[in-house]
C-alpha cells in the first residue's frame, strides 16, 4: 500500500481535510511524533510521500530542538532524489532551510485569516483552486524565508512575499494553511492561546468568528488544492 509519513510537531496540527484526500486516493497515513519518534528509523522505508507539517517552534531552533536536524537532512534527501514532500508553515519553512535559502523573522506576526495572491505560476498550479471564491486562507506564522534556488513562487500576501513554493514536480511549500478544519481550530486556540493573546490583530472573537465564515469552503478548497496536486504529479 502507498504510504503518508507525516511529521507532527504538536497533536492538533494534523493533516486535517488533507487526511481524507490521501486515503481516497489509496495511501496509508501514519504519523511520526516530533522529538519522540526517531524519525530516521521511521523514514528508513522511504514513504511514498512526506509531509512536514506546523508548529510553534522555529525552523532555526535546531540547538533548542536537535530533531529538527532529522527533519532537514529527509527534506535534503528526498529534494536530492526528487521525491514527493509537502511542507506546511514550519514544514515549509524548514524545506525552504533544507534547500539552502534562509529562514528569518517576517517582522510581525501573521495571525489570522486573510486572502493570498497568486502569482502567473500559481494560478496554473494546484493552488488554482483557491481562486473562482478567492476567500482568505489561515495565517499563523512569525518567521518567513527566502525563495530556494530553482524554486517557483506560487503565491503573496502584503506582508510576505514569500508565502508558498515548488520545487519541480517533487516538492511543494505552504506557509499558510488550507488543511485546516473547522472544528479542529477550537484546539488551536487553546493550545496557541499565549500567541493568540500577543497577536493583537487578531483578537480571539475575530479568530472565531471568520472561522466560522470561511472555515467550511475552505475545507473544501484546500482539499481540492490537494487533490490537483497528487494528480500533476501522478500521485
Amino acid at each position: 500500500m502507498k504510504t503518508v509519513l507525516a511529521v507532527r510537531h504538536v497533536a492538533f496540527e494534523d493533516l486535517g481535510s488533507f487526511a481524507a484526500v490521501f486515503e481516497r486516493r489509496g495511501y496509508a497515513v501514519e504519523y511520526a511524533e516530533a522529538g519522540m519518534d526517531d524519525l530516521a528509523r521511521a523514514s528508513k522505508r522511504e514513504p511514498d510521500i512526506i509531509a512536514i507539517l506546523g508548529g510553534p517552534i522555529g525552523a532555526n531552533d535546531d540547538a533548542d530542538y536537535p530533531f529538527l536536524k532529522d527533519e532537514l537532512a529527509l527534506l535534503a534527501r528526498r529534494a536530492k532524489s526528487g521525491r514527493p514532500a509537502l511542507g506546511i508553515c514550519l514544514g515549509a519553512q524548514l524545506m525552504a532551510r533544507s534547500l539552502g535559502a534562509r529562514v528569518y523573522p517576517a517582522g510581525r506576526k501573521e495571525i489570522g485569516w486573510a486572502p493570498i495572491a497568486l502569482s502567473e505560476e500559481g494560478r496554473t498550479s494546484c493552488l488554482a483552486a483557491l481562486i473562482p471564491r478567492g476567500e482568505p486562507v489561515l495565517h499563523w506564522h512569525g518567521d518567513t524565508f527566502d525563495l530556494p534556488d530553482g524554486a517557483n513562487l506560487l503565491a503573496s500576501t502584503g506582508a510576505c512575499v514569500n508565502q508558498a513554493f515548488a520545487v519541480g514536480g517533487f516538492a511543494l511549500a505552504l506557509q499558510f494553511h488550507i488543511e485546516v478544519e473547522t472544528a479542529n481550530l477550537a484546539r488551536w486556540f487553546v493550545g496557541h492561546a499565549v500567541e493568540v493573546a500577543a497577536a493583537k490583530s487578531a483578537p480571539l472573537a475575530t479568530l472565531r468568528a471568520d472561522t466560522a465564515r470561511y472555515g467550511p469552503a475552505l475545507e473544501r478548497t484546500g482539499a481540492a488544492c490537494l487533490d490537483g496536486w497528487l494528480e500533476a504529479q501522478g500521485l
